[in-house]
């Protein structure tokens, strides 16, 4: 790993402070005070959730929704709420407790998500009310957005990069700038560990007395510092897709780039088979041909439908996407035909959209989560309308389109406490920029990009990286799927080594991004967890899904 993004001694790290990142970390992190000096909190945690019918066409009519009120700042709960969206499908029978879901992102909408894939966890409401809910920043949730300024200088960093870096920068800083004057005061106040503590009013305002979770990808990093921040509220908690607790964004970048590539192998191999395949019948040529392709559109981009130019870093967005799941490879394969042999980008575009104008693609749910630093296009990035200051609800036509890459950016930021300086990035830029390209010649230029984008904004904070370990907790199911394209699977074993005897893995050897909605066996064991207690043995592994897939234990 170079130097460039690598974790910055203690010494150097608080030399790095300013006061601008000391108001961040301001944000109701856990500290040793004495307990009559902890703010107030008792009336958050005395608040009952209403549910109604949820408003909207594409609401399913036994969905049900609600909010919770929290403090803006945990520090100061006087000085300001947030009210965020929950949805709910209600438990058969006489239900006495609730599974909280997050499908990842970070930044994706949880209500959203349930109502569009609630299908996959109906088996839950036989013991649960199955609840989800968007996170402050993200959806209906005081939805955070960077405005039309700061995409046009995201669409200008790659090449400048390369020429310029401290153009590069300049330009990033805009755009953190154009991101914070859009967003308002949440910005100040989001990242994991503050959505951990609002997970924790929302247990409260369910009735519930432990927490039982269901978390996905960037979900998993969520549940493991609610687990850090308040071990006797565990109750049962499966994590699937399990993300990092301890490696830089830097590193992140790279090890996904690698994982995109391996999946895009896979892809072209399962093409090539197929006479349709766009790129003829050799995987090698077909490979090649990704690469120019990418580097074409780069040089010379295609008009699209709505007016703004399409380039490669456009198309490497959209693949992508399509790359989480192998249910997407024949929606991918016709975009690429028809991008290829039409010049016609609206199939590609379809998957950087969130999937709404792809043929057969369910738009959200577990595993078909937005790639990590996806940045929208700049055609679906206006400003703002009917975003409101007092913290109450969006409504849910009035949500910035921006939204998910812009909240995916603030979390992450918010999380990751490395800033390193121009004077440093700028000297590394060249061999870094070479590194991700020997990692994937593909996603290499797009995944750096995405990395550096926490330039400009302030330092995050240390929590989830060095207090998040060693967690006295009941045990956790921990899902770590083999040819995960986006968490890959030693993340799962590290995680589970780093949150100690309390986790117990799962190991499925399947392919896909998660497993509870591809493997019949992952979800059977998942449910059985979460419904009745029951823990798969201590190295249990899920085959590859077949008809007639079983756990095994010890393989």
């Amino acid at each position: 790993m170079p130097a460039l993004l690598s974790p910055r001694t203690a010494a150097a790290r608080c030399a790095y402070v300013g006061a601008v990142a000391l108001s961040l970390l301001s944000t109701g992190l856990p500290t040793a005070v004495a307990e009559d000096q902890r703010p107030d909190l008792s009336r958050f945690y005395r608040q009952h959730v209403t549910w109604a019918a949820c408003e909207g066409p594409d609401m399913p009519a036994d969905l049900q929704c609600g909010k919770v009120t929290v403090p803006l700042d945990y520090a100061r709960p006087k000085a300001g709420t947030l009210d965020l969206a929950m949805a709910r499908y209600r438990g058969t029978g006489r239900s006495h407790a609730s599974v909280l879901l997050n499908f990842g992102g970070p930044g994706g909408s949880g209500v959203d998500g349930l109502a569009a894939g609630g299908k996959d966890f109906m088996d839950l409401t036989n013991g649960y009310d199955v609840v989800s809910f968007d996170p402050r920043g993200v959806g209906r949730s005081s939805p955070v957005t960077c405005g039309d300024a700061a995409a046009d200088a995201w669409s200008g960093t790659d090449d400048t990069g390369a020429d310029n870096p401290r153009a590069m920068l300049e330009q990033l800083r805009t755009a953190a700038r154009e991101c914070a004057a859009n967003s308002g005061p949440v910005l100040r106040h989001i990242g994991t560990v503050n959505a951990a503590r609002d997970l924790d009013v929302m247990r409260a305002a369910l009735g519930d007395k432990k927490l039982n979770y269901l978390g996905f990808s960037y979900g998993t990093r969520l549940g493991a510092v609610y687990a850090a921040q308040f071990p006797k509220k565990v109750g049962r908690f499966a994590l699937d897709g399990v993300d990092t607790l301890t490696e830089p964004l830097s590193e992140q970048g790279r090890v996904g780039a690698q994982g995109q590539q391996a999946a895009l192998e896979d892809f072209l191999k399962w093409c090539t088979r197929d006479v349709g395949c766009p790129f003829g019948q050799d995987t090698r040529s077909a490979r090649e041909q990704v690469v120019r392709l990418v580097r074409s559109l780069d040089a010379n981009p295609v008009p699209s439908d709505f007016g703004d130019d399409f380039t490669g870093q456009d198309l490497v967005g959209a693949i992508s996407q399509a790359l989480y799941s192998e249910e997407l490879w024949p929606s991918l394969e016709r975009a690429l035909a028809s991008l290829v042999e039409d010049g016609d980008t609206n199939g590609a575009e379809g998957f950087t959209s969130g999937g709404s104008r792809v043929p057969g693609l369910r738009a959200s749910g577990a595993g078909t989560a937005p790639a990590p630093w996806a940045p929208a296009p700049r055609h679906t990035v206006p400003k703002p309308s009917g975003v409101r200051e007092d913290g109450g609800l969006t409504d849910a036509e009035d949500v910035p389109p921006d939204n998910l890459p812009a909240a995916l950016m603030a979390i992450n930021c918010a999380d990751d406490p490395d800033r390193p300086g121009a004077d440093r990035i700028a000297a590394e830029y060249g061999r870094l920029r070479a590194e991700y390209e020997r990692a994937s010649p593909v996603f290499g230029r797009y995944r750096l990009t995405e990395v550096l984008m926490c330039y400009g904004r302030p330092r995050g904070t240390d929590f989830v990286r060095d207090d998040v370990r060693n967690v006295a907790t009941p045990h956790m199911l921990l899902v770590g799927t083999r040819g995960d394209p986006a968490t890959p699977y030693r993340w799962t074993t590290e995680t589970a080594k780093r949150l100690g005897p309390s986790a117990v893995v799962l190991d499925n050897r399947g392919d896909g991004h998660t497993g509870y909605a591809s493997s019949k066996c992952v979800h059977r064991k998942v449910d059985d967890f979460l419904l009745y207690g029951s823990l798969p043995p201590s190295g249990s592994s899920c085959a590859a899904d077949t008809d007639d897939s079983t756990a095994t234990a010890g393989e």
